[in-house]
């Protein structure tokens, strides 16, 4: 186990993209066994080989940024889906909007007409029909 220590001393090793990819790989794998495709197997290399090429590389910065922003894509994409369920059920009695300066969400009520909406973020006023 020593000498397994030695050898990844100074490389990146594994983060939350890698092991994306290498869950990835698995996946893809495990579907081509349902679908009987040749290329789908070959397929299941490309985030294999990229995972393992991030946990042996040895410019640590460049791969902490790449993590970064998958994290930063997945919070994203994580927020929006959490989202869709509030807003579907808000849809009757309020309207979202984002502010024009800071992009904020704002929730103002159904109905009211053009109003004044005060962004409780940047604290800048913008004007939307409701």
């Amino acid at each position: 186990m020593n000498w397994l220590r030695r050898m990844m001393y100074g490389r990146y090793g594994g983060d939350q993209l890698t092991f994306f990819l290498l869950v990835l790989a698995i996946a893809i794998t495990v579907a081509s066994l349902f679908i009987p495709v040749a290329f789908i197997n070959y397929l299941s290399l490309i985030p294999l080989v990229f995972g393992v090429y991030r946990m042996f590389s040895k410019n640590i910065a460049k791969r902490q940024q790449e993590n970064m922003k998958y994290l930063q894509f997945r919070y994203r994409l994580k927020n929006w889906f959490t989202g869709i369920p509030q807003k579907m059920r808000d849809a009757k009695k309020y309207r979202y909007f984002k502010c024009p300066s800071c992009g904020q969400k704002v929730r103002v009520p159904r109905g009211k007409g053009k109003i004044n909406i005060t962004c409780p973020k940047c604290k800048g006023k913008f004007l939307r029909k409701t």
